[in-house]
């Protein structure tokens, strides 16, 4: 008899040190998460059912507007590393990772998230699926997506179990996104195996040499860090605006306040700007999906409390025009209005739940006879809201204007010279609904400014900035990318 003793030995499943990936779904997220792979030195296979989104990325152009993007594009589609396709079967051959990149809007007629893009997504590349491979959500999505995705990919995929589900988490800010993909400030990494996990620092090994934090984690956990994070800050943002409401009733000044508060380090000044409010394709949705998920899990008293951040969110809309409204002296009908911005934020062509396309529309809606310009978002804003006049510059914008008001924060009109456009306009009034203007050379040059939450006669308080809410910053971490291979 052999008394040698047998020990079981579990064989590790191979790993691509360099997998070739392909990214599913080729808007703002799924193009930058393309064009940055690439640009670390991966193959990359950008794929999407849209031919026009394929055809114009292929030829070198971004169908919308980022910053720095559309010339690392050109940069990494002349090393042949990155090309693009409607063809599922070539990506599900090609790749060895394949992220999943696709918009979850917010249902008709509800507040949850629609995950019709994520099942058709998954749905077409799990049918081709043949090999060992591991499909990466990167979409928003809510707590237990992840779960039942991996149900359905397997059960689609000929390879069946051979095909893993991880789930990473996207945090980039629209302006910023380029630097947000190649400099993060942390990777999350939602894994069930130690192979999803070995595999997903191979894909991501060029960031995580250069000491990016990584938190690895469950499912769960990985779906919730998106939504938890923008939940957070939403919940910042209206909170300093929250305390403008209360200066308003009171006299008190918010912008001293913010900057007072911004001393204490267990609070910071990032994002404690008061204003307009926030918009855009991610924190309004996100928070209305979570909350809509935390009622479905039965928790939902837990986060009650994002109902009232969206509502302090709006009102600041609303108040906007009002002080657009008693500046003008009470009435809007046949009130000229120039109003500065269209975009959601600066540095983006975004006018998704725009609040500077929300009030123009409710000072036309009015009688107030308002003129709109943006440098980037015209087009995406005449589709949006037809009904609005638009014109090409600053100076058309505010020529003969009654009121000026000033939407999103855009350097160009941060920095315009107030004496000249007190040349341009009928009369110098200002409403500043980003707290961004310099209210002491406005008044210099005889203008009648005010702003959410500030007394009458306020003075410019410097809010300060962080680096990472710089363009110029971001762009030169851009510049501080590896070379391609």
């Amino acid at each position: 008899m052999n008394n040698q003793t047998h020990s079981t030995v579990r064989l590790v499943e191979p790993v691509v040190d360099r997998p070739r990936m392909t990214v599913i779904g080729t808007g703002y997220l799924g193009a930058t998460h393309a064009v940055c792979m690439a640009a670390l030195g991966f193959e990359v296979l950008g794929v999407d059912v849209d031919a026009r989104k394929i055809e114009a990325l292929a030829a070198g152009r971004v169908p919308f507007f980022e910053p720095g993007l559309e010339d690392l594009l050109r940069e990494t589609l002349a090393t042949g590393r990155l090309r693009f396709t409607q063809d599922f079967a070539q990506a599900a051959a090609f790749g060895d990772v394949h992220f999943v990149c696709v918009g979850t809007p917010q249902t008709k007629g509800s507040q949850a998230a629609d995950l019709t893009y994520v099942h058709a997504a998954v749905d077409a590349l799990a049918r081709h699926l043949t090999r060992k491979s591991l499909v990466v959500g990167k979409s928003t999505v809510p707590i237990g997506t992840a779960a039942a995705l991996t149900q359905r990919l397997q059960a689609a995929a000929p390879a069946g179990a051979a095909v893993e589900l991880a789930w990473n988490p996207e945090f980039l800010r629209e302006g910023y996104a380029v630097a947000d993909t190649l400099t993060p400030d942390r990777l999350v990494f939602g894994v069930t195996s130690a192979w999803a996990s070995a595999q997903l620092r191979a894909a991501f090994a060029p960031v995580l040499d250069k000491g990016t934090p990584l938190v690895e984690c469950d499912l769960p956990t990985a779906e919730l860090v998106k939504v938890a994070a923008n939940s957070f800050l939403a919940t910042k943002i209206s909170y300093i605006n929250a305390m403008a409401e209360v200066c308003e009733a009171t006299g008190a000044d918010v912008n001293l306040l913010a900057r007072a508060l911004s001393y204490d380090a267990r609070i910071g000044g990032r994002f404690l700007k008061p204003g307009l409010g926030f918009g855009g394709g991610c924190l309004p949705k996100d928070i209305r999906a979570f909350a809509a998920r935390a009622d479905e899990l039965g928790v939902g008293q837990a986060v009650a409390f994002l109902h009232e951040v969206d509502a302090i969110n709006n009102r600041r809309r609303r108040r906007t025009v009002d002080l657009v409204r008693e500046l003008a002296g009470g009435a809007l009908q046949g009130v000229r209005v120039a109003a500065l911005g269209a975009a959601f934020k600066p540095n983006s062509d975004d006018v998704r739940d725009a609040p500077a396309l929300d009030v123009a529309r409710m000072l036309h809606e009015e009688g107030a006879v308002v003129r709109v310009y943006d440098p980037q978002a015209m087009g995406n804003a005449r589709r949006a809201y037809p009904e609005l006049a638009y014109v090409d510059s600053l100076p058309a914008a505010v020529h003969l204007a009654d009121v000026v008001v000033l939407l999103t924060e855009w350097d160009q009109f941060r920095h315009a010279d107030p004496e000249m456009m007190g040349w341009l306009v009928a009369q110098r009034k200002v409403v500043d609904g980003r707290h961004a203007l310099d209210a002491d050379a406005y008044r210099a040059a005889g203008w009648d400014y005010r702003a959410l939450g500030r007394p009458l006669m306020s003075s410019t308080v410097d809010l300060g900035t962080a680096d990472a809410d710089s363009l110029e910053f971001a762009l030169r971490q851009v510049g501080a990318a590896p070379a391609p291979a």
